[in-house]
């Protein structure tokens, strides 16, 4: 599974783990989970039907008078979970990650980390974020060093703006990002926000968009000094604020969407690791878009 951060390419779990091609309908004994193709692949694995489906054990298959029993409603062997991905796995990895985020980040404000090591804690993450995004299977290591570096940078961002900014920025930037999580939990499980392929394709589409702009943007400001184009100050930056929160939810949706289909599939237990780092990242990306909102609004 490629990154779930917006600034990563992305999306859906890799061919080479087995598990892609969220788009299409399964066979029979499968969920249905739309008519259109992966739009994250060049094909899609469950054509021939789930590659990770194993047909149930019949109990009964020696048994001489098993016809007569399954007719009379004799029970079935359950099909065994054992190694497939969860809800309870998913939620318990996100909680690790997000919990080194947060102990990073308290580490960083406690300690009153400094503007110059939190760039280099980016950094850090940064790269490490891009090896797990290209890597085949997930390593644990790797995605819980990467939350421990971002909670760094953003612990020590997080009090900065707060020192000179904007005080009381980033518990309302924290408040905010909780926001959008519930909401986009609660349009995502009432099905009002359906993860279609097109849904995708336009997502993909404004992403780009607006990352190309972000590009351009800090380029005038690093040989042009000031605001750039003044994408991140004044209305206008209100307003970029805003579509990258936008972009962030809306990528969460895809997060739900990849773990609804993994658990449906029955994907390895450790994909668990990969949603739970889709899902940091692309909280991440929506926390920073929020702190730089309530900065900008709060600014003079």
């Amino acid at each position: 599974m490629r990154s779930s951060n917006p600034v990563f390419s992305r999306r859906g779990f890799s061919r080479d783990n087995g598990y892609a091609g969220f788009g299409s309908a399964p066979q029979a004994g499968g969920p249905a989970v739309g008519t259109q193709g992966n739009p994250y692949a060049g094909g899609n694995p469950y054509a021939g039907g789930n590659p990770y489906a194993q047909a149930p054990t019949n109990p009964y298959a020696q048994n001489p008078y098993a016809q007569q029993d399954l007719q009379y409603g004799a029970p079935q062997a359950p099909v065994s979970t054992s190694g497939k991905m969860t809800m309870d796995d998913v939620v318990m990895r996100t909680g690790m990650t997000l919990g080194l985020v947060i102990a990073g980040a308290t580490v960083a404000w406690v300690m009153n980390v400094g503007l110059g090591i939190a760039i280099g804690a980016a950094l850090i993450a940064m790269v490490l974020g891009l090896v797990q995004s290209f890597k085949r299977k997930a390593n644990p290591a790797l995605i819980l060093a990467y939350a421990a570096f971002e909670g760094v940078f953003l612990g020590a961002i997080s009090n900065y703006i707060n020192t000179y900014v904007a005080e009381g920025a980033a518990m309302q930037a924290v408040l905010g990002t909780m926001a959008v999580f519930v909401t986009m939990l609660v349009l995502y499980k009432t099905r009002i926000v359906r993860v279609t392929s097109r849904f995708t394709r336009y997502l993909m589409i404004a992403t780009t968009a607006f990352l190309v702009l972000t590009a351009v943007n800090l380029l005038f400001m690093v040989f042009g000094g000031g605001d750039g184009l003044g994408f991140r100050s004044g209305p206008l930056g209100i307003v970029f604020g805003i579509v990258g929160i936008l972009l962030g939810a809306f990528f969460l949706a895809l997060d739900f969407k990849q773990v609804e289909d993994g658990i449906a599939y029955g994907a390895p237990r450790e994909e668990s690791w990969l949603a739970a780092f889709g899902l940091t990242m692309t909280l991440v990306w929506i926390y920073l878009e929020m702190l730089r909102l309530i900065s900008i609004l709060n600014s003079d």
